[in-house]
């Protein structure tokens, strides 16, 4: 599972042939939850309010290199690093 990036202590990963719909899994110690690229809502888990806005808040920013890291995660190739949160 590579991590694509990494800002405030939130780690967010993407798996390779996952399934659908398009999201990635951003960790913040104990919590884990799976975010929607496209519609950037919780598929499922959970992160703190505050984390969870900073990860909704970088997804929007960064929702084209996500799915193109989306693409290449489902076809097994190497998901480029994505510039953290500032």
């Amino acid at each position: 599972m590579p991590q694509i990036s990494e800002f405030f202590g939130i780690q967010i990963y993407m798996y390779w042939n996952e399934h659908q719909p398009a999201h990635f899994h951003a960790r913040y110690g104990s919590f884990e939850a799976l975010i929607d690229i496209n519609d950037g809502i919780v598929l499922n888990g959970a992160l703190p309010a505050r984390q969870l806005k900073m990860v909704l808040a970088w997804s929007e920013l960064h929702k084209e290199e996500l799915l193109t890291n989306w693409q290449k995660c489902r076809t097994h190739d190497m998901p480029e690093r994505i510039e953290p949160l500032k």
